[in-house]
């Protein structure tokens, strides 16, 4: 089974540039030691929340831009051994291709797809998403999201995936469990949306709001305490 590495990041916002060439740099490195693919977005549409958000789950200030992305692995075995081993890829070298933001505040973890509808696009419009979900609702939350995505689908989007939390590590100032406030017996969930771009984004939600088949339907997480924000592709590898 595919490993889904998810990331957040803050960016001050003049560094877009330079993010982008060091992203790229960086994913060309990680798919020449085996991973499959990787995005890399940037926040265009990213609301605060009153208990959780994307820009406080990576303490992004007014000159930040939150990041949201992920790498797709053939497996977590390949991923662990990359990510353990020695990083000697210029690429990958802090001395010739250094972080144009502060990497104490990348929020990571492993993740294992449990729904995917759709195929990837190049470019496009990505909503991401990371919400808490009690460990025993696992199956629930799968059945929730076999139900409610295909409405999406039908609405516009061209690809989904939900991913469950594989190896979500505990961070120092930041971490995907302190994002949404896990509790001790909640995973995290860390999914995308992709459209073909903003504007079918924007109608294809607003027609979402109001779909009938979705009225009734209970989540079985504290929606709450979900983040969410629209993102725009600016590395694939």
């Amino acid at each position: 089974m595919t490993c889904i590495q998810g990331f957040i990041c803050a960016v001050p916002t003049a560094n877009r540039t330079a993010f982008i060439a060091h992203a790229g740099k960086a994913a060309a490195a990680f798919r020449d030691q085996g991973c499959l693919s990787a995005v890399e977005c940037w926040g265009d549409d990213v609301p605060g929340g009153e208990v959780t958000s994307f820009p406080a789950a990576v303490k992004a200030g007014e000159e930040d831009t939150v990041v949201f992305s992920w790498y797709v692995w053939p497996s977590k075995a390949v991923h662990d051994k990359v990510m353990q081993g020695p990083m000697d890829d210029p690429r990958l070298s802090p001395e010739t291709n250094p972080m144009p933001f502060d990497g104490k505040r990348v929020v990571f973890g492993a993740f294992e797809p449990v729904l995917e509808l759709g195929a990837p696009r190049p470019g496009g419009y990505v909503d991401g998403f990371v919400v808490p979900v009690p460990r025993h609702r696992r199956d629930e939350f799968v059945a929730f999201a076999e139900a409610c995505d295909p409405v999406f689908m039908d609405h516009g989007a061209s690809w989904i995936m939900e991913a469950w939390g594989l190896d979500v590590p505990e961070g120092k100032l930041t971490d995907f469990r302190r994002a949404v406030q896990a509790g001790e017996d909640e995973e995290v969930v860390f999914s995308w949306v992709q459209w073909p771009d903003r504007a079918a984004r924007d109608a294809g939600n607003a027609k979402i709001m109001s779909d009938p088949r979705l009225a009734d339907k209970e989540m079985p997480f504290d929606g709450k305490r979900l983040i969410f924000g629209g993102f725009e592709p600016v590395v694939e590898v």
